[in-house]
């Protein structure tokens, strides 16, 4: 895993130009609160982005906004810019059904249907248009290869999937996300409810499906040497006056070891947080 951290520096360069996602004073309330405010950063294409900070700054909030799941709460209300291409997220014109396939999201609780583990993959894809049954059967036995759960279910493929374990249940849902095939993934703490070792599994997952598939992926951690570990970019986030602030974004290396803001330093430190 080492190395592939050292292999991260490298992409820097190329990946601040070329960003994939850019996000312009973006605030989100939670009846008229505010969670977080004028948040401005560009996500960088093909990297991995983490999102630090303590409790209560407005972390997942952030993510919501981005496949536009924010929708579906009540009373929350989102304002600003978001960009991904040509497609203004935030526009009321916005397909969102097609907007969360481009952007998938991981939850900190694995959420699998109860229902067979392949099911768990070929329902989204019926509900897609995939409507072929031997190219479904594919994609299944592709993307539970591309997680590494494939040689543990191949043989079981019609038990129910609440009967995998945290880890496993974990990895299928990201190969029901893949599935799809989105640009885009978010993490939402997807290691918090997992025992070291099938975090271990996930963070090398996440690594793998930068490296050998080019997904983009955000991913909000309280782990900051999870973040270390995995992270191109790593962004800050922190309570000021009631409300979440973007307090710094940079490339991981500098991030950890030279951050621009004495916040940044205290927290990465141990100091804060």
């Amino acid at each position: 895993m080492t190395k592939s951290i050292h292999n991260n520096l490298d992409r820097h360069k190329i990946a601040e130009i070329q960003p994939l996602m850019q996000i312009h004073q973006l605030s989100l309330f939670y009846n008229q609160k505010p969670a977080f405010k004028d948040v401005t950063l560009s996500i960088p294409q093909n990297s991995i982005t983490a999102i630090v900070g303590a409790s209560g700054c407005g972390k997942s909030s952030f993510l919501i906004c981005l496949n536009r799941l924010s929708d579906l709460i009540p009373g929350c209300t989102v304002s600003g810019h978001i960009q991904l291409g040509t497609l203004n997220i935030l526009s009321p014109k916005a397909n969102t059904t097609a907007l969360r396939r481009r952007i998938g999201t991981i939850f900190q609780k694995p959420n699998p249907f109860p229902m067979s583990i392949k099911k768990n993959i070929t329902f989204p894809l019926k509900e897609h248009g995939v409507k072929d049954s031997q190219q479904r059967h594919n994609i299944v036995e592709q993307v539970l290869k591309d997680v590494g759960l494939w040689s543990e279910v191949k043989d079981r493929l019609q038990d129910n999937a609440l009967t995998l374990s945290g880890g496993q249940k974990q990895r299928l849902c990201i190969a029901r996300t893949l599935a799809l095939q989105p640009e885009i993934l978010l993490m939402d703490e997807p290691c918090s409810a997992l025992d070291p070792i099938s975090s271990g599994i996930v963070e090398d997952l996440i690594l793998r499906l930068r490296q050998k598939y080019n997904y983009t992926i955000i991913i909000v951690t309280h782990n900051l040497a999870q973040a270390k570990r995995i992270a191109d970019y790593t962004a800050l986030f922190w309570v000021d006056k009631g409300c979440g602030r973007l307090i710094e974004f940079a490339p991981a290396e500098q991030f950890f070891n030279a951050p621009n803001n004495e916040l940044t330093k205290a927290y990465v430190n141990g100091i804060k947080g």
